[in-house]
């Protein structure tokens, strides 16, 4: 039985080998937010740069200032990245880039490990290579379906499919790790109704305040392609969450109401322990790993959008068939994944028994309180 350091540094490795393809003599720049802001815990950073010197890895440790609004890394920054083989991020930074366009041959890692904890346990030790297969496994199963039908026990129900010219799904242009979600699947062909709980909340593209916006009870989203059409549930929760998009899409002149695309867990190792009302932030950027969480990103005509809704314990029937039951990923059903699982036994017992804490409340269910 390991003990927690060695289990968080087997996570460490699995980041900057598996992960980075980093080797003795290749050269790391670690990037983090000035202490003491609580989203990033500082033992995964003491635990990154000593793996790297027990690897023979050059680690270069610098902070970054947590802005609401980065778009772009200074100059400073930009040359301290192409200077090293590898940029990881454990900043929320490295997510606020994650769709924009890195300059020159950069390479770079967000870290959605968010403390030793996770970083050490199944979430950070699992094959990032296998993890990497099984996403294209899913990628290939969406892309090549005739129909995609989403549900879930309160209430949801939308359906579509990957138009063919959308069938190679478009990620971010950084490298996620651990690798937690298949491929954003466009909206544009959904249409149907999202059930929510509890909140609307953020998406780690800007961290605005309020950051989520509470829900009294079951709040009804129509979607139709790559529009919100309206709201339905009680009085009190549609009035706040028109007010809530308006707000959002005004303050930053967007379109509130878009529907860019959605994406499932799919990582078995993936745990948010504490309630997702202790920090909506760090829970928007690190639980939507669980299968039990589907994300659909909205409020802007680009990924991620502004506001995540957030469906739990989804059921994803591709072609009649459940690659996600109740929130269970079942990846036996995705063509494929059997052979990926014969091949990294301790991946297939992962899913036999998947992390099952994902920032729930009371009652076990996604709440603001």
């Amino acid at each position: 039985m390991l003990d927690h350091k060695e289990n968080m540094h087997a996570g460490a490795v699995n980041l900057l080998t598996r992960c980075g393809g980093l080797s003795a003599g290749d050269s790391v720049l670690i990037v983090r937010e000035p202490p003491g802001l609580g989203y990033y815990r500082e033992c995964i950073v003491d635990g990154l740069t000593q793996a790297a010197a027990s690897l023979g890895i050059r680690a270069t440790l610098v902070q970054a200032p947590f802005t609401e609004n980065a778009t772009t890394p200074d100059e400073a920054l930009v040359t301290a990245m192409r200077a090293a083989d590898l940029t990881v991020f454990l900043a929320r930074l490295g997510d606020q880039l994650r769709f924009q366009d890195l300059p020159g041959a950069i390479r770079a890692i967000v870290c959605y490990a968010l403390d030793g904890i996770m970083l050490g346990s199944g979430f950070g030790r699992l094959d990032h290579a296998a993890m990497v297969q099984l996403r294209d496994r899913i990628d290939n199963a969406m892309g090549q379906a005739r129909s995609i039908t989403v549900t879930c026990p309160a209430g949801t129900d939308f359906t579509g499919h990957v138009a063919p010219v959308d069938a190679k799904p478009k990620d971010t242009n950084t490298i996620r790790f651990p690798l937690s979600v298949h491929s954003p699947v466009p909206a544009v062909n959904f249409s149907g109704r999202i059930a929510q709980r509890g909140f609307l909340v953020g998406t780690g593209s800007r961290f605005y305040q309020p950051y989520a916006c509470a829900l009294a009870d079951v709040l009804f989203v129509e979607i139709e392609g790559n529009r919100i059409t309206g709201f339905s549930g009680t009085t009190s929760d549609v009035a706040r969450a028109e007010a809530h998009y308006r707000g959002i899409g005004e303050r930053y002149g967007i379109d509130r109401y878009f529907v860019h695309s959605w994406h499932c867990g799919i990582h078995p190792g993936c745990a948010f322990r504490d309630p997702a009302r202790d920090s909506f932030e760090r829970w928007s950027g690190s639980a939507f790993g669980n299968p039990r969480l589907l994300h659909v990103h909205t409020c802007g005509a680009y990924a991620p959008g502004e506001i995540s809704l957030n469906i739990l314990d989804p059921t994803v029937t591709v072609d009649g068939i459940a690659l996600w039951q109740a929130g269970r990923l079942v990846p036996e059903a995705i063509p494929g994944a059997t052979e990926i699982l014969d091949r990294h036994p301790e991946l297939r017992a992962a899913y036999d028994a998947p992390a099952q804490d994902c920032g729930l409340g009371p009652a076990g269910a996604l709440s603001f309180v």
